[in-house]
């Protein structure tokens, strides 16, 4: 049995419905995001599929030695190599993905040295390693939205914690919170993260766990002010009376009505952590080196003027992303406001 949907809920659905610009920027994004957790299908290095003498091997999936093919090296097959494409096709056929590189597969047939221009084989150029700049959009948009929504959703869920504990009880607790924060948030975010990245080899994980450092602070004010307004209004009075605890309160009476103020922040605190990403790649202070990375293709059009697809393309794409990320905002900040109504 399906459940019916509120009538509060099917209000907001159809206010977000009404903003035409957010409804769809949602589609774009989830269909852009749905296809770069699959960037493996669209771009790689190793084919789908392959035939030979008979058998079907799926090179995408599992290692095959080259003896497998008529080769003579007991090691992994090397695809890339013409040799090798020409044995298998002697024998069956192959059937490559729409971009036949990966993120760090070096393009050892360019014409002109590197950084090359777009052409048949590289759509939009390669930079200055010789690396596609496709498969390195397509996989580094999947790696930045992935850290943002992670970064989002830890972040969230401290600050929400931090921001009832801090509201619901008051008093004390929340003057020396308010204090502590003020001198946190006081701090020079990106100059810590540049010192903290120069002195730890980064990594997803580590730049994750330095960013959370700072990041949580931006919902404690929101929920807060959500908790200090209902602390002292009659139901929750009432829940207090009946011996209900404080974590039932706080968790089932109180949270339920802060998340409506907070879920609208969400979207723009993604693309605050998207921009703060891209923003220590820009630098060099990022993921490792030769993680497929926006902030890096960024970097390497600024140092090579001689050839601007490569900053073209990741301004437009940085565009592109945050700008859907805010007209979702929009339209999810229109299907919380209680003053608007769809007609």
């Amino acid at each position: 049995m399906t459940p019916r949907l509120t009538p509060l809920t099917q209000r907001r659905l159809a206010n977000f419905r009404a903003n035409k610009r957010g409804y769809w920027s949602l589609w774009l994004f989830l269909g852009l995001f749905f296809v770069s957790l699959f960037a493996e299908l669209f771009a790689n290095d190793r084919p789908l599929v392959l035939e030979f003498e008979g058998s079907y091997y799926f090179p995408i999936l599992f290692d095959y030695p080259e003896t497998t093919f008529g080769g003579f090296l007991e090691t992994p097959t090397d695809y890339a190599d013409t040799e090798v494409q020409e044995m298998i096709e002697e024998g069956g056929w192959i059937l490559w993905p729409l971009v036949p590189f990966s993120y760090d597969t070096i393009n050892y047939r360019l014409e002109v040295p590197a950084p090359a221009p777009p052409s048949a084989m590289n759509w939009l150029g390669t930079d200055d390693q010789g690396r596609d700049v496709v498969a390195r959009l397509l996989y580094g948009f999947r790696i930045s939205v992935l850290f943002g929504l992670i970064l989002t959703l830890i972040s969230s869920i401290v600050g929400i914690a931090a921001g009832a504990v801090q509201g619901y009880f008051g008093g004390l607790t929340d003057l020396l919170f308010q204090r502590f924060i003020e001198i946190w948030s006081g701090l020079p975010v990106l100059y810590l993260l540049i010192i903290l990245a120069s002195v730890v080899a980064p990594n997803f994980w580590w730049l994750l766990g330095l960013m959370l450092l700072f990041s949580w602070m931006s919902l404690v004010g929101v929920v807060r002010a959500e908790f200090l307004r209902a602390r002292n209004l009659d139901y929750v009075r009432a829940a207090r009376a009946l011996g209900v605890s404080n974590a039932v309160i706080m968790a089932k009476h109180i949270l339920p009505n802060a998340m409506v103020a907070t879920i609208t922040f969400l979207p723009f605190i993604l693309s605050g952590s998207l921009v703060t990403l891209t923003s220590l790649d820009f630098l060099g202070y990022g993921l490792p080196a030769g993680s497929p990375s926006l902030g890096e293709l960024l970097n390497q059009g600024k140092n090579h003027l001689h050839a601007p697809w490569l900053g073209i393309t990741a301004f437009f794409v940085v565009a592109i992303m945050l700008s859907l990320l805010i007209f979702i905002g929009e339209a999810v900040r229109d299907a919380f406001d209680p003053r608007k109504t769809f007609k």
